[in-house]
């Protein structure tokens, strides 16, 4: 499964995610003491690991 970083924000932010602030091409989304850094390029496509691992870690999996 093919994402970008803002449809993964997206999710995210449907599952009670909040977004803390942008650093540069970095969204720093929280919840609670979680924290999480998607990159947001454009129309690009997260790569498969790293898309994994941010759906691991925001619970999305």
């Amino acid at each position: 499964m093919k994402m970008t970083g803002k449809q993964l924000i997206k999710l995210l932010k449907q599952t009670g995610w909040e977004l803390e602030r942008i650093q540069g091409s970095h969204h720093i989304m929280v919840k609670g003491t979680k924290t999480l850094s998607v990159p947001v390029h454009g129309n690009k496509d997260l790569g498969k690991g790293l898309l994994h691992v941010l759906q691991k870690q925001g619970g999305l999996k």
